[in-house]
Order: structure tokens, then sequence, then C-alpha cells
């Protein structure tokens, strides 16, 4: 059976899991088009999330997609690094207050234990691996199981511990990387790269992720031995998007010559590379991007909220961390459905 067969999708069409920026909006209407919608939920509180996932169900009785990000509780909950002096410099300068919490970021377990209570259809995992009882667990409630990897190796673990597919996210992707392994970033491989490298060690069901903006991206990449693909800049100037308006306009801007469309691979926003449109803050703070003393993900994430939160309330695109993948030229200013439907009918597909 494939996976499409398994998830119940009648596209194979998903929605990336962008923390921050999915709403269970946006995730209701590509489950109800009939592709698979996806909540970013790493950085969401447990009440929170299940809540979301409440609301998910009244909206679509369709399966859908909860990802977290995998944080040791060390990770999570230990402030052991400094404020760089330049962030501190840059507070000063525009009169910033700055509070850090008492922990940079949820607990990875309580938010594991929400899925366990109130079961999602499926479940994907992204910054690091779970062990193979919490595969088990998750798949004992009917959730199925997916894992990120920027890595052949990566994705073979994933494999060895049961779970049910692999999405591949190449170097062209928007947002953070998702692997763990040195070799993911010592060696950041292209999609087409990451898929046959990766069909070559294992059978397992893949989703290709990275620059994929039109029918003939997801055309290509099951032609190179994905199932499915996995979209996520071509949503965030849909309607139904939760990002600000400065960020919006700033994707479109690019798409329509307005600004550059150059993206860059930072650490500089979280700790932890992502890739996204170049703006100000990346050339001011360029000469720091490989500091050894650069704070980790997701301190550095938590120290860095009061910038982004600075620039977003000043209507300012040039501070705010834009992520965006390679394709992000091709947005466009679009209702969900109509971004969906598009697709579709260039697939030659019938809308259902």
């Amino acid at each position: 059976m494939t996976l499409r067969n398994t998830l119940n999708l009648t596209y194979a069409i998903i929605q990336a899991p962008m923390a921050g920026a999915t709403t269970p909006e946006l995730v209701a209407t590509v489950s109800n088009f009939g592709g698979l919608g996806s909540l970013g939920a790493g950085m969401t509180a447990p009440d929170v999330l299940n809540s979301q996932i409440n609301t998910i169900k009244a909206l679509t009785d369709r399966p859908f997609m909860v990802n977290l990000m995998v944080l040791s509780e060390h990770e999570a909950s230990i402030f052991d690094a400094d404020i760089p002096n330049w962030l501190t410099d840059y507070y000063q300068k525009h009169n910033i207050e700055v509070a850090l919490p008492e922990r940079p970021a949820q607990s990875f377990a309580d938010q594991l234990q929400v899925l366990y209570n109130n079961p999602v259809p499926v479940a994907s995992f992204t910054f690091g691996i779970i062990s193979t009882e919490q595969v088990q667990r998750l798949q004992s409630v009917g959730t199925c199981v997916i894992g990120t990897a920027n890595h052949p190796k990566e994705a073979k673990q994933w494999v060895d511990i049961g779970a049910d597919a692999v999405c591949v996210q190449g170097v062209e992707a928007g947002g953070h990387r998702g692997g763990w392994l040195p070799q993911s970033e010592t060696d950041p491989l292209g999609l087409l790269t990451l898929i046959s490298q990766t069909r070559a060690l294992t059978d397992i069901p893949l989703i290709a992720a990275g620059g994929i903006m039109t029918a003939q991206d997801i055309k290509a990449v099951q032609t190179a031995g994905a199932e499915l693909a996995q979209m996520g800049t071509a949503f965030l100037t849909t309607d139904k998007c939760g990002i600000n308006d400065t960020y919006k306009q700033a994707l479109l801007d690019a798409s329509q010559g307005k600004r550059s469309t150059e993206t860059r691979l930072t650490r500089l926003f979280s700790g932890k590379l992502a890739r996204g449109l170049l703006n100000d803050y990346l050339r001011e703070f360029a000469q720091f991007e490989s500091s050894t003393d650069l704070p980790p993900y997701p301190q550095l994430n938590a120290m860095t909220k009061f910038a982004r939160a600075h620039a977003t309330k000043r209507l300012d695109a040039e501070h705010q961390s834009l992520w965006a993948g390679q394709g992000v030229a091709l947005v466009k200013d679009e209702d969900t459905i109509a971004l969906l439907e598009r697709l579709v009918k260039e697939l030659s597909l019938p809308i259902e």
C-alpha cells in the first residue's frame, strides 16, 4: 500500500509544518481539499497545542499532521550561554527591553504527551530523533510517524526505529534544517541528490521537501523516487497562513522584482541553520555567523525574540527572520484554495 493510500490523501501534496506560520485554518483547508495539512507546533505550549488539535478536528475529518521539534530536557530548559555582545549592543542602541524566559523552549516530553492523550493521524519530527518505544507508542494510538532527514544516514536511523516514512529535506528548503548529524551540516545535499542517495539505502516511503513550488517540481521529485511533495514557501503568501503582513509583503516583493530573491542559510536568528531572505540583520551581523561563541538553538532563538518582535511591531522586514526557500521568486498573493487548485490543474488531475 502506498503512503498516499495509507494517509487517505487525494493528492500527493503536503503543506509543510512551519512553526509560527501555520494555523488550524490553513491545516484544515489543505486537508479538506485532499492534501495533508500540517501544524508546526515545535514552539507551542502543550495546552495551546491540545486546543489547536481540537480546533483542527472540528474543522476537518480528514487526516492532518502535527510536527514537533525534538529537544532534550536539558536543551529546552537551560540557559548556559550569554547573550552575544553584538546582540546586547543592538538592544541598547534601539532601547529594546530584554527579559529572558525561565527556559528557552517548550518541553518536548510534555508536547509529545499531548499526542499520546489526544492522538492525531500523523506526527512528524525534526531537529532530532525519537526512540523506538516512542514510535511504537504513537503507532499504537493510530498515529503515522514521519521523521525528517537532511542526510541519508539520518533517514536510515528513522528506518531502523520503525518510522512509517521519512521526509527528506534538501538544502533548498526555507526555514530550519531538520537534521541533527554532523554530515547534514558539513555536506548539505540538494533535494534530488538526497532522494536518490536515500532511495539507494532504503525503500521506506519518502516525502520530498525543499524548493518545490510547481506541479513540474512535484513530478520531478516523484520521478526521482519520492512519493509525496511537501511545500512550505508556496503557502506562506496565501490567505490562511499566519505570518505577519510585513513578512508576507517582503516575500511578494521578492517575487515581483522589488527586492532581491537571494536567500541565506544562517544561524544568526536561532543558533540553528535556517534559510531566509537576505536582509539588513543578516548583513549587519554576518561577521558573527561562524563565531564559536554563538549560543546554540534554542538559546539564541529565545535571545533574539525581542529583536524580531520589535521589528514586527515597527513593520520592519529588515530585522525579522524572513524564512523562505530558494523557490521564493515563484510565490503568489492568492487564496490557499487557489494555490491547491492551480497545482492540481497543472498536474492534469481532476479536482475532487
